[in-house]
């Protein structure tokens, strides 16, 4: 599946091992504090539970949204948006 995390998180270093823990779950920087990529269930629940220890739930939000191919194809980007093609199981591979 297609995976958005999106945050808002108050101390640096939390901010910064979640926004790892992404890159390492293979997703792709698409702004600051967004990352898209593929995940499988497992692997979404994986990162999930590691996002959850990381944050402080009384001041942070986190938002993990599931997206179908489909859904993804009929994004509207505009400006420097970020390149769909990167967000495919080919272009995982790339980044292992």
């Amino acid at each position: 599946m297609i995976v958005w995390v999106l945050y808002d998180i108050k101390d640096d270093k939390a901010r910064t091992k979640v926004a790892k823990a992404c890159k390492q779950a293979g997703l792709y920087r698409v702004q600051y504090s967004v990352f898209l990529g593929m995940l499988n269930s497992n692997e979404k629940d994986t990162l999930e539970i590691m996002i959850q220890e990381l944050i402080d739930e009384e001041v942070d939000s986190v938002y993990i949204f599931p997206m179908s191919k489909n859904e993804l194809d009929d994004t509207v980007l505009l400006g420097q948006a970020f390149d769909k093609q990167f967000v495919t199981d080919e272009v995982k591979a790339l980044f292992f």
